[in-house]
């Protein structure tokens, strides 16, 4: 048997690669914000959108994680997460062009910034229509590509 040779292998959501190669992933987790928001809300809703993504799509969340004494430590997302930013006009076609594509995502309204609790989170979105939202924020999820065509014109958060 030859073991100087490294085995290729594939893991959902990432393209082939060598077992000492960087795993590049064919899908892609991204966050796009309001430009004019305070450092804090940017902090708030980032967590907010991307805390539903491991529900709905379960093959983005990578195995616990141990340290050398055992200690054990929830999971998280396998992959980065790359957070952009842009104005509240790209923001919206964004949202457009994610829908359109029917890509997995959340989305965090101006409004939610004065409600405390889930119940309201969602009757301050479902009171609004699809056109109407006043989002700040908004995730998103699938293909590399696809993702990437949302995002269009938005720029990598500083």
């Amino acid at each position: 048997m030859d073991t100087d040779h490294t085995d290729e292998h594939t893991v959902a959501g990432t393209a082939p690669v060598t077992d000492d190669a960087p795993v590049r992933f064919d899908t892609k987790i991204a966050v796009l914000l309001r430009e004019d928001l305070e450092p804090w809300q940017r902090l708030n809703v980032t967590a907010f959108l991307v805390s539903g993504l491991g529900t709905a799509s379960p093959e983005v969340i990578g195995e616990p994680y141990a340290d050398a004494d055992g200690t054990a430590y929830l999971p998280m997302f396998r992959q980065p997460v790359l957070v952009f930013e842009g104005t509240k006009e790209l923001l919206t076609a964004a949202h457009r062009r994610a829908l359109s594509r029917s890509l997995a995502g959340a989305v965090f309204t101006s409004d939610l910034f004065s409600t405390g609790n889930d119940r309201d989170n969602r009757a301050a979105v479902r009171a609004v229509a699809t056109d109407h939202l006043d989002l700040v924020g908004m995730s998103v999820y699938g293909p590399r590509n696809a993702v990437d065509k949302v995002l269009k014109g938005a720029r990598m958060h500083p």
